[in-house]
């Protein structure tokens, strides 16, 4: 007879339904208590990166609107573009997206590794170290003392409160894992470790090469480069990855599809990822070797998302449904999906033939905006709505909340893509034109970088949401419902047993 069609028994005696209600009920126990014991520090972590969110949108409407009107406050030198757009960028890759990224790891963990969290005062403790180093880092930038390497502007007094900071964090992981329960590794725990594992080596090493043990001359945009790539592969992509294998079958109640997959996804990102950053500098005065490396490695980084894509993917067939009621699941596909767009798009940027013609145009701002936000905040954003219900033991309010915030990010940030990936074309088109002059290819693109402001309000709108949605959850006014806030209520139950 085939397994499948073996029908399922009931216990047979008492003793065997009695056991298997304790087990159930000690493993509810478990959790229980493995979320009391992270939710300060991950609720600190949050609402640390919601606040430094709300702050990035705030700058990057006003770096958006300086681009096509220049005028606006240019009286005032820290509200200038050149001191208001790093402090955005830098806003959104330490405040936001680390702060966030980091909370989601913390809960993850926790539960992987079956343990409650021991020492919750030093990631406390952490975190108030790493809002310290941004806020410091934040007011250098603004009064002008920006180092001026891309991704990197935070003065050296700021950089080295960060790394206090992730030393605190660190310390926590180190703990945390040589604690867990269990000699299983997840793929999820792979993902994590390897972050945290690699953010100091990209970051630090890059901190000595720029700034203690400084490189020479042009060596120096390698090394910024390298490093901007990496943080967002290795840091931001390697949490975003970890985070979707966790939630994706969670939400859905099966397994991932397969392991092997998963691996080999793994161990092939972690190879060719950290090779890439040199396929930016096209044309320059650069060894060969160097940019040819680099493409090789972005190019082969189709692996890891063929096999990242194929196991998401079968993970989810038969369950595309629930799409259109679990918003934890429809923020993590639409990251997950974003991925693949995100890593073929700059396969296609690495060509030589391709970086010649759009060099230092606006399709480099929009490959980075699918990354880090198209990507990773979306995956982060779902992870949220999966989390602090069970850190706060109430469901989120308003079904009508969370489907504006998720139309808006998703719409916003389609359209900002668009409108900065068609603006670099028409830039590089102009820019190789050797009948038109620079000014003229500037103001080619003008109508795009207008459309490009539109899509900041979007996204706006998408931030105000969730902050105040949050807010709610954060005062105890969420739901209290024993099924979660579905995006079609009125269908809850039909579907409450499969989410």
């Amino acid at each position: 007879m085939n397994p499948a069609e073996i029908p399922l028994k009931a216990p047979s005696t008492a003793a065997e339904a009695g056991s298997e209600v304790s087990i159930h009920d000690v493993e509810q126990v478990e959790r229980a208590l493995i979320d009391a014991s992270t939710r300060l520090p991950v609720l600190f972590f949050y609402t640390s990166a919601i606040v430094w969110l709300l702050i990035g949108t705030l700058l990057a409407g006003f770096t958006s609107f300086k681009l096509h009107a220049p005028d606006l406050l240019a009286d005032y030198s820290f509200l200038t573009w050149g001191r208001i757009r790093p402090a955005h960028m830098n806003v959104m890759v330490f405040g936001w997206a680390s702060m966030a990224g980091i909370g989601t790891s913390i809960w993850l963990m926790a539960r992987l590794c079956r343990t409650t969290l021991r020492h919750p005062l030093l990631l406390i403790g952490g975190a108030a170290f790493w809002n310290l180093g941004v806020m410091l880092g934040v007011g250098g930038i603004l009064a002008g003392g920006s180092t001026g390497y891309e991704w990197l502007e935070f003065p050296p007094y700021a950089t080295i409160v960060l790394f206090v900071a992730y030393t605190l964090v660190m310390s926590w992981a180190i703990l945390m894992f040589r604690f867990r329960r269990g000699d299983h590794i997840y793929i999820t725990q792979w993902y994590l470790l390897g972050a945290f594992l690699w953010f100091p080596w990209v970051y630090g090493a890059t901190q000595i090469m720029l700034f203690v043990v400084p490189v020479q001359g042009v060596m120096q945009e390698a090394v910024t480069w390298w490093c901007a790539n990496n943080l967002l592969f290795l840091w931001f992509g390697a949490i975003g990855l970890g985070t979707a294998y966790y939630m994706i079958p969670k939400v859905i109640g099966r397994p991932v599809y397969s392991y092997h997959l998963a691996a080999i996804g793994f161990w092939t990102y972690a190879l060719f990822a950290s090779w890439t950053g040199m396929q930016r500098l096209v044309d320059g005065p650069f060894p060969a070797w160097m940019i040819t490396a680099s493409i090789a490695a972005t190019i082969l980084t189709i692996i890891p998302v063929a096999t990242v894509g194929l196991n998401h993917h079968m993970t989810m067939r038969g369950y595309f449904g629930l799409l259109r009621y679990s918003p934890t699941l429809r923020f993590t596909v639409f990251g997950a999906i974003s991925y693949t767009v995100f890593s073929l798009l700059g396969v296609f940027l690495s060509l030589r033939s391709v970086a010649g013609y759009i060099h230092f145009t606006e399709a480099s701002i929009a490959y980075s905006h699918l990354g880090l936000y198209a990507f990773f905040t979306m995956i982060m954003f779902g992870s949220m709505y999966y989390i602090v219900p069970r850190l706060v033991g109430r469901e989120w309010r308003y079904a009508s909340l969370i489907k504006l915030h998720f139309w808006s990010s998703a719409y916003g940030v389609g359209l900002m893509v668009l409108m900065l990936f068609v603006a670099g074309l028409s830039q590089g088109s102009a820019m190789n034109d050797p009948t038109i002059a620079f000014n003229e290819s500037t103001e080619s693109i003008l109508p795009y970088l207008r459309g490009r402001s539109v899509s900041g309000m979007l996204l706006t709108v998408a931030h105000f949401v969730f902050a105040f949605h949050f807010g709610l959850m954060l005062l105890g006014l969420g739901r209290t419902a024993d099924v979660p806030t579905f995006l079609n209520p009125q269908e809850e139950e039909a579907v409450k047993t499969h989410l």
